[in-house]
């Protein structure tokens, strides 16, 4: 609000004398007020404020039914802290006390019986240009706080494009289509999503990446057609930490639960996966990328093996819950496929 249109701000005007309404009223018509509007039964004051939601109050003190510190107390529970509400007490009592507790109660000033035009109009325009710097400043934080929002939505949206890119390109060592890693991040998020799981997107996002320590194996080993020997499978194992390694000391929850995923979606339920991590030891995201990444392994095409049947590759699933996999999230893992 601005100083030239101050006096189209909204005042409610609540005292049980019509006398002080009617001279109010003069007053504020005489400097072009014309938002106002005006109580004599203390008892209205809730619901109009809740309607009307006024710039300004000015509030009689001793008034029948409810009196203004009654009526300030209903307001205050309406009220946010952060919100500037200026309330200008009238009173014919000059002793300090009222004065104390009014201010207590949430008055910003005071207007003493009977008015003098000038004093009123004074204290108005005061209270009013205050509330104005208020809610200038209060949409100037929010408009600050919406930038911080986009420049970090921007953030993270390069982030996950770069993080996208780094998962394509150890993709692209194995998979032409580069689609194994999308699919395993789908899944993921859809089985920790079945879960109940607050991190779903999160996982589905991290899981993209699962396989990034595959860039430093080398392609006679990665894209062997035959079986491997102990010592390259023993090198292939390694992906798993190396991808960990690379994403290590993140500050970013993606990140971090990128790394856990790269470093655990190859462990077993039984503990005879790659590090010897078993049961619930095995961080949950682990736990349900390593079910999606092998159903994913078994129905692609790979140089070194031909596509599995969907039907074949959910019956292998099933089979190894309990022993490969967790049987929670092989449950969670049949209930996104049947669906």
């Amino acid at each position: 609000m601005l100083d030239t249109t101050l006096t189209s701000a909204r005042i409610l005007i609540v005292d049980d004398q019509p006398s002080n309404i009617l001279l109010l009223e003069g007053i504020l018509q005489e400097e072009d007020y014309s938002a106002y509007r005006s109580i004599t039964d203390s008892r209205q004051v809730l619901p109009i404020f809740l309607e009307y939601r006024p710039d300004l109050i000015l509030m009689d003190l001793q008034m029948p039914y409810l009196d203004g510190f009654e009526v300030m107390k209903q307001l205050r529970a309406q009220i946010p802290p952060e919100a500037f509400l200026p309330i200008l007490v009238l009173t014919a009592d000059i002793t300090p006390e009222p004065k104390r507790q009014a201010l207590a109660g949430g008055a910003m000033d005071f207007l003493t019986k009977p008015f003098d035009a000038t004093e009123v109009i004074l204290r108005i325009r005061n209270l009013l240009q205050t509330r104005a710097l208020h809610l200038q400043l209060q949409n100037q934080n929010q408009l600050l706080e919406q930038r911080v929002r986009e420049r970090t939505a921007d953030l993270e949206e390069t982030q996950n494009e770069i993080l996208e890119r780094l998962a394509l390109a150890a993709e692209y060592r194995d998979d032409d289509t580069g689609e194994h890693t999308k699919r395993v991040g789908q899944m993921a998020a859809q089985i920790a999503q079945t879960l109940g799981l607050p991190e779903a997107e999160l996982i589905g996002r991290a899981a993209l990446l699962h396989d990034v320590g595959k860039i430093a194996i080398p392609d006679s080993i990665l894209l062997k057609p035959g079986k491997l020997s102990l010592e390259e499978f023993s090198h292939m194992k390694t992906h798993t930490t190396l991808g960990a390694k690379m994403l290590s000391g993140g500050r970013f929850a993606l990140l971090q639960r990128a790394e856990e995923i790269a470093r655990t979606h190859h462990e077993r339920w039984d503990g005879t996966g790659y590090l010897g991590l078993y049961g619930d030891t095995i961080p949950i995201a682990g736990r349900i990328v390593a079910v999606a990444d092998v159903f994913d392994a078994l129905t692609s095409e790979r140089p070194y093996k031909q596509a599995w049947p969907h039907k074949e590759a959910i019956e292998e699933i099933q089979r190894q819950s309990g022993r490969q996999f967790d049987p929670r999230v092989v449950d969670a893992f049949l209930e996104v496929v049947h669906r």
